[in-house]
């Protein structure tokens, strides 16, 4: 493999636009904000949704999942990949979805040449096949946050670490089914048809969230749905037309944000700062440092008042 993967964001934005460089078209994300099945409903047709959680890193694997049951009959019928690289997990729940609605939707044909390429696959070299794609892990690096300090590529989690997981859920061949590469095979939570899907899926992920402790809120759940502009050109609402591309535009100021790391930036506007107080003369760079320190100072008694310890 020529290179490492880096961890990108559960954010609609970045997986609508990195499927869309990937050759998908007419199909986006939304965030969804409620466990509610209408808001499922609501964004029109679904093809399966992506969950981001905690994920457990002293858990140990068991012969039975916690919720549904191993359909390992269906690792070779459907497209089903093992996670076999740090950070890729997202892009992974991605296409364990849209590789799955091959008949629904237009993935392209590069996406159309790998799942066939690895068709005959066992998911173990899948998820090999999946992690050596030059065009699906440049793609998804592409969406990484620029970070001029930590080499995401090197990193390995610890048990002490906070670590996340992209998994996905989806309706294939009228069953409900949880694809997560960490498992040994898909996860069969009974009959769904595609109409079934919102109803069905939201007590799933109910039931999952439920084996946390309450104070935990750290998920994101986002639907992979039909692009909203072609329902809103077919009934000819306007409005809702103009509201979706206002988010489009939106969604790519963002991911040119994340493509820049403004190190450098800061950097040259302190020097100007500092040059234009040296200008000055008569004490006020020196003047402008002490009320600085000042200031500082202050700040961090008032936190202490307040009971916030400052970290070293």
């Amino acid at each position: 493999m020529s290179g490492g993967w880096n961890t990108i964001e559960s954010d609609a934005g970045v997986f609508t636009y990195l499927i869309e460089n990937l050759g998908v078209k007419d199909v986006q994300f939304e965030e969804l904000m409620t466990l509610d099945p209408d808001e499922l409903r609501q964004a029109g047709k679904v093809y399966g949704v992506i969950f981001l959680f905690k994920y457990p890193t002293g858990e140990t694997r068991s012969d039975t999942p916690k919720d549904g049951s191993f359909d390992y009959d269906a690792s070779t019928n459907i497209f089903f990949a093992a996670q076999t690289i740090q950070n890729a997990c997202g892009t992974q729940a991605l296409l364990s979805v849209l590789l799955n609605k091959d008949g629904e939707l237009e993935i392209g044909k590069e996406l159309r040449e790998f799942k066939e390429f690895t068709g005959e696959f066992p998911s173990e070299l899948r998820g090999e096949a999946l992690s050596n794609s030059d065009l699906i892990r440049e793609v998804h690096n592409s969406f990484a946050r620029s970070s001029p300090f930590v080499d995401e590529t090197q990193r390995v989690a610890t048990e002490d670490d906070d670590v996340y997981h992209f998994i996905a859920y989806t309706s294939i061949n009228n069953k409900l089914y949880e694809l997560d590469g960490l498992q040994p095979a898909p996860i069969s939570h009974g009959a769904c048809s595609v109409d079934e899907f919102p109803d069905k899926v939201i007590p799933v992920l109910q039931r999952r969230i439920e084996r946390y402790p309450a104070t935990e809120i750290r998920f994101n759940l986002l639907a992979c749905v039909r692009d909203l502009r072609l329902h809103a050109r077919e009934i000819g609402d306007m409005e809702a037309l103009e509201a979706e591309e206002h988010k489009r535009t939106e969604w790519q100021w963002e991911n040119a944000l994340r493509r820049h790391n403004f190190v450098g930036f800061v950097g040259e506007l302190l020097k100007g700062v500092v040059r234009e107080k040296l200008k000055q003369g008569d004490g006020a760079y020196e003047k402008w440092v002490e009320e600085s320190k000042a200031k500082t100072k202050k700040r961090s008694e008032e936190r202490r008042k307040q009971g916030v310890v400052d970290e070293d």
